[in-house]
């Protein structure tokens, strides 16, 4: 329990590093000039704006389903071990496909060179393997709390069905991204509210298959 405790401990401190470097590309942006107001600043800078807001809430959507199935866990295997730790690369790693785009962005160069795929399909791989580690934690009910499937069957189809969506619209977005920069960022906001509509439908598809004799 102790072993897992501290695994928990540093898989926090380390995305809590990994957001917070978010931030660095607009600490280098520069305040305003003589003849400018931070309204010209902040039109200018837009695109690195626009990669931050997205990147921060992706990553705090992504650690919020990361939290809830370690919540339900007691110990950890060598394969969650694994998981975890390239699931962390993959956040360490994701300010700089954050920086590159955001500044593509404001060049409006996001379709050139792979930019923007490369950036998507980051979040892609963060959220694909996110989703192994749960899917790997049902499968092995020992690494559970006692009765945790019991408490919380009802939303393993539900989780697997968003986990599919946010993995499968990344990788289409950054497709979309190469044909249609402007509009692609616009996408990923919206599929919030298509996985809160997805994830209840799973729900409740899960819990009337148990309530079933």
């Amino acid at each position: 329990r102790r072993s897992f405790d501290r695994l928990v401990n540093f898989t926090d401190a380390v995305v809590a590093i990994g957001i917070t470097l978010q931030l660095l590309p607009l600490i280098d942006v520069e305040g305003p000039k003589p003849g400018q107001t931070v309204w010209d600043v902040l039109s200018a800078n837009s695109g690195q704006i626009t990669a931050f807001a997205l990147s921060f809430v992706v990553v705090i959507a992504m650690w919020a389903t990361h939290n809830r199935i370690f919540n339900v866990m007691r110990r950890y295997d060598g394969t969650i071990f694994l998981l975890n730790v390239i699931w962390l690369a993959g956040i360490v790693f994701l300010p700089w496909p954050t920086s590159m785009y955001g500044q593509a962005v404001n060049d409006e160069v996001v379709g050139a060179g792979g930019v923007g795929l490369f950036y998507w399909w980051t979040l892609a791989t963060i959220s694909g393997v996110g989703s192994l580690i749960a899917l790997h934690a049902w499968r092995h009910p020992e690494l559970l709390e006692p009765g945790a499937l019991q408490r919380h069957g009802k939303r393993r189809s539900a989780n697997r069905i968003a986990g599919a969506v946010f993995f499968s619209a990344f990788l289409a977005i950054g497709v979309a991204s190469e044909f249609a920069p402007a509009i692609a960022p616009y996408f990923a906001f919206a599929l919030f509210p298509i996985s809160s509509l997805v994830t209840r439908w799973g729900a409740r598809k899960d819990a009337t298959r148990m309530e079933s004799p």
